[in-house]
């Protein structure tokens, strides 16, 4: 079955800065189900949009799949490789007939109608990339989540953006299932992998390879990428088919600057929004990508040997570990290596280029943004600064007040482009978005050449691996364990990760702190939260550094770790 939508009228698409608090002028939507759409900020709570460069200039009614996966057949090129891996590759005819089938599932079997959200559960291998394409094509919104998240940490995103129909791995399917029990929202959940009647490959394989994109508005919501959480609950950031393509035209054309025959690889998560350009990017210019599940350093070593990878995308850590190993693989064909999810330490892009005579594109994106913003093409990189703002993007400095910063003035980096924040029904939009400009919780320094300087985050997620891990997250889960009394959870500096989370605790009365109960508190919270945002350092406290009005001080914490637990003068930290 051919699933279409009926398209309405078309709209003119407006060009230019727009002003802060508007957005550019919506057309009718393809949703029937306009949950997403009903639960926008206010417009006058939006940031300013920038639409002035002519790669920017999209029309009014845009299904990001049909530019990404749909033209390359139509012109000819459907036998190109698209997907590799270690379990099946996929010329671009061969994903769209499976995107097809998924999609045909989606809407015929399961129900899914235009602007239905659908929840994706997996590590990287391309039945999730396949579904993830799918739920897009068919006019759904993508809800795409980590495959280490726990059953509590599933029924939150379910449970706000209201979904009712999952994907997910079958090899995941202990912790869906515990999701599933706690909230009444989840109507359908199909696992692929099981080979089970009910299985997705076994309800693909019945369904039709015919399916026509449904004909989506550009403003029309296709993803709600949930944060890591910084403090409280995640923020579901909403981005639009539009932007799918903003990213790629901004950030991939004008810096990146692949080509056909490229062939990119990533570490990072489908989940992430940065891991997800590892896909995005490649297919709008007709290239190819590798999906791994398992992007340990010598894992992804092993691969571009393997596939001739040219293009890859890892965190700062990953590229420190890669160094060891590097000259035991042929990385010959490796030509391009971009860096995010942490600042990338001049030691280490220095390191790179000695030993592989490659320039590390440096970068810095956020969730709320969906990419890249902040970058810098290789002839123009210098050591240690982030880069300049990205073609169709702008960036100041801020202090506490919103006020313009000179050059040299360390405050708050503000930045308005053709991509912004939108969170679901959440009033810290207004923190994040402040007169059109979208402030991003890192502090920086400008130079008088306009390079930007990352100097530290301005709240408390800790950047560890190229993980987002938010210390209110880990000093919940310490809580529940019947030794803690109390506990304050900050980023530690380490030569291998970056920052590591480190705990200070203090103990219950008559509970001894030893190496057993350190361990002991370290696989509590692996069960209770996501593994790898446990307590590398726990450190037992006989009190925490508060403020009279008896806050926890996390700065003062912050500056213990930073000179190895010894407290400043003023602290009442002991231990």
């Amino acid at each position: 079955m051919i699933a279409t939508a009926k398209s309405p009228t078309a709209g003119s698409q407006p060009t230019g800065l727009q002003a802060a608090g508007s957005a550019p002028s919506s057309t009718a939507t393809a949703h029937i189900d306009t949950f997403a759409r009903d639960n926008l900020p206010p417009r006058d709570l939006w940031p300013a949009f920038i639409f002035t460069r002519p790669e920017l200039q999209y029309p009014a009614r845009i299904n990001c799949v049909a530019h990404f996966l749909d033209r390359w057949v139509a012109q000819g090129r459907g036998d190109a490789p698209c997907i590799l891996s270690l379990e099946a590759n996929y010329t671009y005819r061969e994903l769209q007939a499976l995107v097809n089938r998924i999609a045909n599932v989606l809407v015929n079997d399961l129900g899914l109608v235009t602007g239905g959200r659908v929840l994706l559960r997996s590590a990287n291998n391309p039945m999730m990339v396949a579904t993830y394409l799918a739920v897009l094509k068919a006019g759904g919104v993508v809800v795409a989540t980590m495959p280490l998240l726990r059953a509590k940490e599933l029924v939150y995103p379910i449970q706000k953006a209201k979904i009712s129909i999952a994907l997910c791995d079958g090899k995941l399917r202990d912790e869906m299932e515990k999701a599933r029990a706690q909230t009444d929202e989840l109507k359908h959940v199909v696992y692929w992998g099981t080979g089970a009647e009910d299985s997705l490959e076994a309800l693909t394989a019945k369904a039709s390879a015919a399916f026509t994109a449904v004909d989506t508005a550009a403003d029309d919501v296709c993803l709600i990428a949930f944060t890591s959480g910084t403090t409280g609950d995640p923020k579901g950031t909403m981005h639009f088919h539009r932007d799918m393509l903003a990213v790629c035209d901004s950030f991939a054309g004008n810096i990146l600057r692949a080509r056909p025959e490229d062939r990119f690889i990533s570490s990072a998560p489908l989940a992430f929004t940065f891991g997800f350009g590892g896909v995005l990017f490649p297919m709008h210019i007709g290239a190819s990508f590798v999906v791994l599940e398992k992007v340990a350093p010598d894992d992804l070593l092993n691969a571009i040997a393997r596939f001739k990878a040219t293009v890859c995308f890892t965190a700062p850590t990953a590229y420190r570990a890669m160094l060891a190993k590097y000259a035991e693989h042929d990385m010959s064909s490796l030509r391009k290596c971009v860096s995010a999810g942490e600042t990338l330490p001049k030691g280490t892009y220095e390191a790179w280029l000695k030993t592989t005579g490659i320039r590390i594109i440096d970068g810095i994106g956020a969730t709320e943004m969906l990419h890249i913003f902040i970058s810098a093409r290789e002839e123009d990189i210098r050591p240690g600064a982030t880069g300049k703002p990205v073609p169709g993007y702008e960036a100041k400095i801020v202090d506490d007040d919103g006020h313009d910063l000179p050059p040299g003035s360390m405050g708050r980096l503000a930045v308005r482009g053709p991509t912004g924040c939108r969170y679901l029904a959440d009033e810290r939009q207004k923190k994040f978005v402040q007169n059109g400009w979208n402030l991003t919780g890192d502090t920086y320094v400008m130079d008088a050449d306009g390079y930007y300087w990352y100097q530290s985050r301005s709240d408390d997620m800790i950047v560890s691996a190229g993980y987002n891990i938010a210390g209110p997250d880990v000093e919940a889960a310490l809580l529940t364990h019947d030794a803690v009394a109390e506990c304050g959870v900050v980023g530690a500096p380490d030569e291998a990760r970056g920052m590591i989370v480190k705990a200070y605790v203090v103990l219950r009365p008559g509970v001894t702190g030893d190496a057993a109960l350190v361990t002991a508190l370290q696989d509590h919270v692996k069960r209770e939260i996501a593994p790898y945002k446990y307590p590398r350092a726990i450190v037992f406290v006989a009190q925490l550094p508060k403020t009279q009005t008896g806050k926890l001080k996390r700065f003062t914490l912050r500056q213990m770790a930073q000179a190895g637990d010894m407290p400043p003068p003023s602290s009442t930290a002991a231990g």
